[in-house]
């Protein structure tokens, strides 16, 4: 089978089309033909820790949609031709692999780029304002980076739930983008320069919740714009800026309540249980069209460099998604 590879050199990543062995599921696992995948920008970001500062090469890509082929000893509830969407081992490729305690029927409204837009972005969303955030209806959801993939799953469950968000960005044509899917406020600027605008949308109370994409230069603006009993989610550090200053007594006499999102040391179990909660949760919303995945632009299969540089090239307002040919 084709598929893309990732590779550490000089500082950089390298992506190479090998041909490669099709896989096989073992005990709880499904290959899934693939359909589509989408990018996540953490994967291509040599710092980040994701890749071996050597040039070992290893499958890229971590999420997809398509059907399954084979089914692993011990798995139920999926048979060979599902349409099934989730995180998966080697998703640029034309077979790949997901546990399927991970794999989630698309729903019918999805086309296949869109159901590949879904698993990582919408599971951290889901994860950050459900269980982690306890976000409320009538609450104020402040989005730092609300262009990005996972800022417009943030904006797009946060209208679900009922709450009102404000988004921040460098361009002001993304936020217009934006206003469609529910986007309260809109603030432009890069690197902070959103407190009065938060204050003023609040009337001085402050937001309830933060989704800090950016990263340390605005860690300490985002705690001023907390009110009291506020949560901070940190899920991303687009600006390479991993420390920043805490403000303990705004942490103490707010009461507020600091967390980090990702699955890095999480078990299979517990990612597990979010997919379920997800699929008892926000499926449904998908399902009926309250949710509709933005997909940027798609490229085709061969043309996952070009993908990955239109992504670096900060253009697009959401997810960017590969679509491999029928088979």
């Amino acid at each position: 089978m084709k598929s893309w590879w990732i590779r550490g050199a000089g500082g950089k990543l390298v992506l190479d089309l090998r041909d490669a062995p099709a896989p096989e599921p073992k005990a709880g696992e499904l290959a899934v033909r693939v359909r589509a995948a989408s990018l996540n920008r953490g994967e291509f970001i040599a710092s980040l820790g994701l890749h071996a500062a050597a040039a070992e090469a290893k499958p890229a890509g971590q999420e997809c949609s398509g059907e399954v082929l084979k089914i692993g000893d011990g798995v139920t509830g999926f048979a060979p031709g599902d349409r099934v969407m989730g995180r998966a081992r080697g998703a640029f490729a034309e077979l790949a692999i997901m546990d399927a305690r991970e794999a989630i029927t698309v729903p019918v409204r999805l086309s296949w780029e869109e159901a590949a837009s879904v698993p990582l972005v919408f599971l951290v969303s889901y994860d950050m304002l459900y269980p982690g955030g306890s976000l409320k209806p009538g609450e104020w959801l402040l989005v730092t980076g609300v262009s990005s993939g996972v800022g417009v799953a943030s904006l797009q469950t946060a209208k679900v739930i009922g709450a009102s968000v404000i988004g921040t960005s460098g361009s002001a044509a993304k936020l217009d983008r934006l206003k469609p899917l529910g986007l309260d406020v809109g603030v432009q600027g890069r690197g902070g320069g959103f407190l009065e605008a938060a204050l003023k949308a609040t009337g001085g109370k402050g937001v309830d919740l933060v989704v800090n994409n950016v990263g340390g230069t605005v860690f300490a603006e985002c705690i001023r714009a907390l009110a009291y009993q506020g949560r901070l989610a940190t899920v991303g550090y687009l600006d390479r800026t991993m420390t920043s200053e805490i403000d303990l007594e705004a942490l103490h006499s707010k009461r507020l309540r600091l967390f980090g999102v990702s699955n890095k040391l999480r078990t299979a179990a517990q990612r597990a249980e979010t997919v379920q909660g997800f699929v008892r949760d926000m499926l449904p919303a998908l399902a009926d069209g309250r949710i509709r995945p933005l997909v940027d632009r798609v490229f085709p299969f061969g043309e996952l460099p070009a993908a990955q540089a239109y992504m670096e090239s900060d253009a697009q307002v959401g997810k960017i998604a590969i679509s491999l040919p029928l088979w």
